[in-house]
């Protein structure tokens, strides 16, 4: 199949606070797309504030898709993200838009831009306790050390508090006796769209310096509130939701394991450090083309380059 009989696909990444959001809706109202959340966290109901989810304001009219479409107890997959995301390609197509896949979580979008096939490996419901009891006992660091040394590539990519992740690929291991990032490996060649990726980037530390000013706002708006009417209704600790950026340390707060100070601290730490690997991720990335909006003052300038690497691309 030649780039011109695929499916176009649009595709803007970066890492968390980079700016996406803003620069996302001119693109979709110039190009005529319907934007596909690429966010893991963001398919969850009640969870706006820590997941800096777009408001029916900020859309401007421009359709979204795959966001508050589960309760937090759903234990959301890559796999469920790439089919849902498949159908929804066709969808938009075949309405006369652009589909446009817009976040950071970068196995979501890799799975979709390159039609990884996933393992059929079945599950040992055994082993996969085991190993929430071992990082329960000895820490989610401890057992992602485990994941390094088996398989260190998967593990650069995925942040210690993503236990669901760190235990199925250890299972893919246990059963297989083959990495995971080996079983991938090979499937990252060819898309199945014609394909333009974007992805912003920007200076190291004024990016940390957005995200200490976007943690800041998020305490502000009430994430407190937001992370404790969530434990109110009964979404325990454990869940992969509440183990989300900004959800696990506010439960560490009010559940009195660390002070409201440690926790902002804590909070700070790990979201530059997930922001470090985001780009890590991005960078074993193919096809990207890299806009640097290091200068964000100047907005108008940073659209116009990536208006005109799209336009290039699909004329």
């Amino acid at each position: 199949m030649t780039d011109e009989t695929k499916p176009k696909l649009l595709v803007l990444i970066g890492p968390t606070a980079v700016g996406k959001t803003k620069m996302s809706i001119e693109i979709a109202k110039e190009f005529g797309c319907e934007i596909i959340s690429g966010d893991s966290m963001q398919v969850y109901r009640g969870m706006d504030i820590g997941t800096a989810k777009i408001s029916a304001e900020e859309m401007e009219g421009v359709p979204h898709h795959l966001i508050d479409i589960h309760e937090p107890d759903h234990p959301y997959s890559v796999a469920e993200f790439q089919e849902q995301s498949q159908r929804l390609i066709t969808e938009i197509t075949e309405r006369g838009k652009l589909p446009f896949i817009v976040g950071g979580t970068g196995l979501y979008v890799e799975s979709v831009c390159y039609g990884y096939q996933f393992s059929e490996t079945g599950a040992d419901e055994v082993f996969r306790e085991e190993q929430f009891r071992y990082a329960n006992e000895h820490g989610a660091e401890a057992l992602h050390q485990k994941l390094a040394e088996v398989d260190p590539e998967t593990a650069e990519r995925l942040h210690p508090n993503d236990l669901r992740r760190v235990v199925r690929a250890l299972e893919v291991f246990h059963m297989t006796g083959v990495p995971l990032s080996a079983q991938l490996a090979p499937q990252t060649k060819q898309s199945p769209y014609d394909l333009c990726l974007v992805g912003l980037t920007m200076d190291r530390q004024m990016l940390y310096n957005r995200i200490e000013e976007r943690i800041d706002l998020m305490l502000s708006q009430g994430l407190v509130d937001e992370v404790a009417a969530l434990m109110d209704k009964g979404f325990a600790p454990g869940l992969v939701s509440m183990q989300g950026l900004g959800y696990k340390e506010i439960v560490s707060y009010l559940s009195g394991e660390f002070s409201y100070e440690e926790a902002v601290v804590l909070l700070k730490r790990d979201t530059r450090r997930f922001a470090k690997r985001q780009l890590s991720w991005f960078r074993h990335m193919k096809d990207i083309e890299w806009v640097d909006v290091t200068d964000s003052g100047n907005f108008s300038a940073n659209y116009q380059k990536i208006r005109a690497i799209i336009a290039g691309k699909f004329h």
